[in-house]
């Protein structure tokens, strides 16, 4: 199986370098149910292909001037903070509930590219007084989601960079590759906290998608975009639902436990609490009672 994950690994490469993103979905998929990898171990080891493969594209865009290195660092620095605390996060969360989770980004990743990317007013040079605080608020919260659930989150971080920091769209791609970089290694460490990965593993399939996403790059002249992202689009759709058929069933069980221990906490409390809206509610109703 080993070699078909490497195989399948170097598709994920063609995807990413055609399309610029959105093809890092497909490699927790592709760890868990080809590899054999447990959720979370599937999760870290996507974490550092997402990062290498990432890093090698942003180098390109670099050289071609399409980074935009102060809002790369500001955005990168609070997403890495973000990915860290949600690869840490991770060991409190089952593996079934992490995978769900990942199935949800899927369709979000999948909806985003059927729609396809909203025209917008490029500005000639990035805005010369950055949001500071939106920039660390949205860093935060997709590094946070990276972390968790080891999806790149470029279909975030591209909209984010355009409408955030002002920046041309070739800029913004360029510039996300260099924050999903960033914030993948961050959320790769706060998992080795968590679990150990096979490295020789990683390193094959890092290999091989780093190779796809190279012979990617060169194809995407003579594909047609817009065909592309959609078969893809319907693909990732297609493939959460795969995802969600085999994970939910586990993860009904753990929720109900859960929403269970937390009506019950919130009943017990409301019992010692004489200014409790819910106990008030309840002599409410049955004073009503009493009175009908």
């Amino acid at each position: 199986m080993i070699a078909l994950t490497v195989v399948l690994a170097v598709l994920v490469g063609v995807s990413l370098g055609l399309l610029g993103g959105g093809g890092s979905i497909l490699t927790v998929p592709l760890l868990a149910y080809v590899a054999g990898m447990d959720a979370k171990q599937a999760i870290a080891t996507s974490l550092l292909v997402v990062g290498v493969t990432s890093a090698v594209g942003a180098v390109s865009h670099a050289r071609a001037g399409r980074v935009q290195w102060r809002t790369a660092l500001l955005f990168g620095a609070t997403a890495m903070v973000g990915a860290y605390a949600g690869g840490h996060l991770a060991k409190f969360i089952p593996g079934s509930v992490l995978l769900i989770g990942f199935a949800l980004m899927m369709i979000a990743t999948a909806v985003a590219m059927l729609r396809g990317r909203k025209s917008t007013t490029e500005s000639a040079h990035p805005k010369e007084h950055l949001p500071i605080l939106k920039i660390v608020a949205e860093g935060v919260v997709v590094g946070l989601v990276t972390g968790l659930v080891g999806a790149g989150g470029g279909f975030l971080v591209v909209p984010a960079l355009v409408l955030l920091g002002g920046l041309p769209m070739p800029v913004a791609v360029g510039t996300s590759l260099v924050v999903i970089a960033m914030k993948s290694f961050a959320g790769l460490a706060g998992y080795l906290s968590v679990v150990q990965i096979d490295w020789t593993v990683a390193a094959m399939v890092t290999a091989a998608a780093v190779l796809g996403g190279i012979l990617g790059s060169r194809f995407a002249a003579v594909v047609n975009p817009d065909a592309l992202r959609k078969a893809f689009g319907w693909f990732v759709l297609i493939m959460s639902g795969v995802i969600l058929g085999q994970e939910v069933h586990a993860a009904v069980g753990i929720t109900v436990v859960i929403l269970t221990g937390i009506g019950a906490a919130i009943m017990f409390g409301c019992s010692r609490i004489q200014t409790c809206p819910l106990r008030r509610s309840r002599a409410q109703t049955a004073a009503r009672t009493s009175a009908a």
